[in-house]
């Protein structure tokens, strides 16, 4: 087989495997742009070879050229994560004899470190837009929502305006387009309120920019990136404040006070429950006053 067909059978390949991500597997735009931008990188450093050519050679020897990169484990392991999903689609669906994707090992990770705010900072940061001007009390509405539902920053942006802001929940289509219901607090309904009252355009999104000269568009993920970054620092937050940090609180919040996991589970939305059990590493400071009435009580006993 010459090289350019041999080239044009693999990206075909990959091409089935993407229809199959989307129609199959019902994985979002972004996954499946992933998944196409990784499975070419490998295919480039393999010289487009047959996937039948792969063996545990050729993984460990990407492996190498992935750490050779400087590449952090996390991303390294995604790697191998999608290739095996490849070869697990071309064994089982499109019959070809390739390594058997359980083969491929995946690196051991560092535990997730889970990173939250003190409780003043916590209050610092939700109090920190103040003003009455349009863009204060969008920014306002923006961090309350975030905190109170614990959406992903993607969900927040796709949200639309027609909400029953009374009835205190939205609906929301997450990761593989399961949906949800979240829940506003009094604060954050408050919130909602006072900013969609001050709207005078008919954009049908929720959040929008308030770009000068320019019509509302709907908010993008790197612009309310910047937005909490902008009032972490005014709040004077030293740490690293991104959206996701107020879905961490979120959730340790309610593991803290004891909700059942799979409810946590439900509310942020995760699809495996080992996902949301990572809270529970981080949010039972119960556990020391136990460990140190125990400790004490036996060390004056002796």
């Amino acid at each position: 087989m010459k090289k350019q067909e041999a080239k044009n059978r693999v990206k075909n390949l990959i091409f089935q495997f993407i229809k199959y991500l989307e129609i199959v597997k019902g994985r979002s735009e972004s996954t499946q742009n992933i998944y196409l931008r990784k499975l070419l990188k490998f295919f480039e450093w393999f010289g487009y070879k047959d996937p039948e050519k792969i063996d545990k050679e050729t993984i460990w020897q990407f492996r190498i050229y992935l750490s050779n990169k400087k590449l952090d484990k996390k991303t390294q392991a995604h790697y191998l994560i999608v290739l095996r999903n490849f070869l697990k689609f071309l064994k089982k669906e499109m019959n070809l004899k390739v390594l058997d994707f359980t083969q491929i090992d995946l690196p051991k990770l560092p535990e997730r470190e889970i990173k939250v705010l003190s409780e003043n900072e916590l209050k610092s940061l939700l109090n920190s837009p103040n003003g009455n001007d349009l863009k204060s009390l969008r920014d306002k509405a923006i961090l309350e929502i975030l905190f109170s539902t614990g959406l992903r920053v993607s969900e927040l942006c796709s949200l639309n305006r027609d909400v029953d802001i009374e009835k205190g929940e939205l609906v929301v289509k997450g990761k593989g387009n399961r949906i949800r219901t979240v829940f506003l607090s009094d604060s954050a309904k408050e919130a909602l309120k006072n900013y969609l009252e001050r709207r005078e355009d008919n954009d049908p999104a929720l959040f929008i920019s308030l770009a000068r000269n320019k019509d509302p568009q709907r908010i993008t993920p790197r612009a309310v990136q910047k937005i909490v970054k902008y009032y972490a620092i005014k709040a004077g937050i030293i740490k690293n404040v991104h959206p996701h940090v107020l879905r961490h609180q979120l959730a340790t919040l309610l593991v803290s006070a004891g909700v059942n996991l799979r409810v946590v589970q439900e509310i942020l939305g995760h699809k495996n429950i080992s996902t949301t059990q990572v809270y529970t590493h981080i949010s039972k400071p119960e556990l020391k006053k136990i460990y140190e009435e125990v400790i004490n009580k036996k060390i004056n006993n002796t």
